[in-house]
């Protein structure tokens, strides 16, 4: 029994919120992905989360990511990792995660192309990415330059066993969330000419969400609206 009963209701509240932004927009609901970020969250909110029917989580570190997973194995949890990617560590992600929101270098194509040799992969055989693209001025948040952003996208677009969803980013602290989530649908629609498929969008968290919808993302990255601040240790 949840020791918070306000998780069903601030969910069913999210969901409606999404709904009526994106039927705002003459958008289809269905067609957006929710990605519950459960980062420091119990594995117990997890399991709520998959009894209501939600089936999308976010992690951002690769341990807690890989302990969640085996934990869950055999259920309907799809991982998407969605933090800042050691290149040492890619080949790991990717026996677990169904999709890298958060490829925005080289040196990660190699790792997350195909699956260690030792290691399973996940169910999918090709793996989901999208490209992080850098807006702001703020160090250590990742994501490629705009700028160089065009050369990135034909070497994912070249990789065997990637397949490049479209792009993804946070937006800059010093930024107007919509007119950073604008700037990252007029970037997609230049990757389309080189990627036509890649036509997703991975932008809005909780506190920017709407804003996100508005701008056509594809997939939302929801922590606090939805899971409250139940953080544990970790």
């Amino acid at each position: 029994m949840s020791s918070e009963p306000e998780l069903s209701p601030r969910l069913q509240s999210v969901r409606s919120q999404i709904a009526e932004a994106a039927r705002a927009c003459d958008r289809e609901p269905s067609s957006i992905t929710t990605i519950i970020v459960t980062k420091f969250q119990p594995i117990s909110l997890v399991r709520e989360l998959l009894d209501l029917g939600e089936h999308d989580f976010g992690e951002n570190r690769h341990q807690e990511a890989s302990e969640k997973a085996a934990a869950l194995a055999g259920t309907d949890a799809r991982w998407h990792f969605i933090g800042q990617l050691q290149s040492n560590k890619a080949k790991a992600v990717r026996a677990y995660a169904s999709v890298v929101h958060s490829l925005d270098r080289e040196s990660l194509i190699a790792g997350l192309s195909a699956p260690a040799h030792d290691e399973p992969t996940n169910d999918l055989g090709t793996l989901d990415v999208f490209v992080q693209v850098d807006l702001g001025t703020e160090l250590g948040r990742g994501g490629v330059v705009p700028a160089a952003l065009d050369s990135l996208v034909e070497r994912v677009a070249a990789a065997s066993g990637i397949r490049l969803l479209g792009l993804m980013t946070v937006a800059p602290l010093e930024m107007e969330p919509r007119r950073a989530f604008a700037r990252l649908r007029e970037l997609a629609e230049g990757v389309r000419r080189t990627v036509p498929e890649a036509i997703s969008l991975s932008m809005g968290m909780s506190g920017d969400f709407i804003d996100a919808i508005q701008e056509g993302a594809t997939h939302l990255r929801l922590g606090s609206a939805i899971t409250g601040n139940r953080a544990v240790n970790g």
